[in-house]
């Protein structure tokens, strides 16, 4: 089983950077397919991007595209989700997620962190 914990969140001007990690425990890291997903208030949870186990292959939503990217470091047991030039919009809560499966990861993964807020002010 996988535990998530995300750090990084906080509070940011319009046009800012942010990013996010997410440290996995368990030594089946580099198995599992790693994702965030976002939910700002009164929103239903907005899949954002995921990563392949090694890291060669990423995809993320057309919303943040050119904007976020998704690395990780095996080694470390971490995610990360690095965001740029930061919009209002962007302001949501931030999960990290991590499944087994490559279609879960994009829809219903398996495992969550408790996520972490993101707060863009205009």
């Amino acid at each position: 089983q996988a535990q998530l914990v995300e750090s990084g969140g906080g509070l940011v001007q319009a046009g800012g950077s942010l990013r996010l990690s997410c440290a996995a425990s368990g030594r089946t890291f580099s198995t599992y397919y790693m994702g965030w997903f976002r939910q700002a208030p009164g929103n239903e949870r907005e899949f954002v991007g995921f990563i392949n186990w090694s890291g060669g292959a990423t995809h993320v939503a057309d919303s943040v595209k050119g904007r976020f990217t998704i690395s990780r470091d095996n080694a470390k047991s971490t995610v990360y989700l690095q965001m740029n030039s930061l919009k209002p919009e962007d302001t949501a809560v931030y999960y990290c997620t991590a499944d087994r499966e490559a279609h879960r990861i994009v829809t219903a993964p398996g495992y969550w962190g408790q996520g972490t807020q993101v707060t863009v002010s205009s």
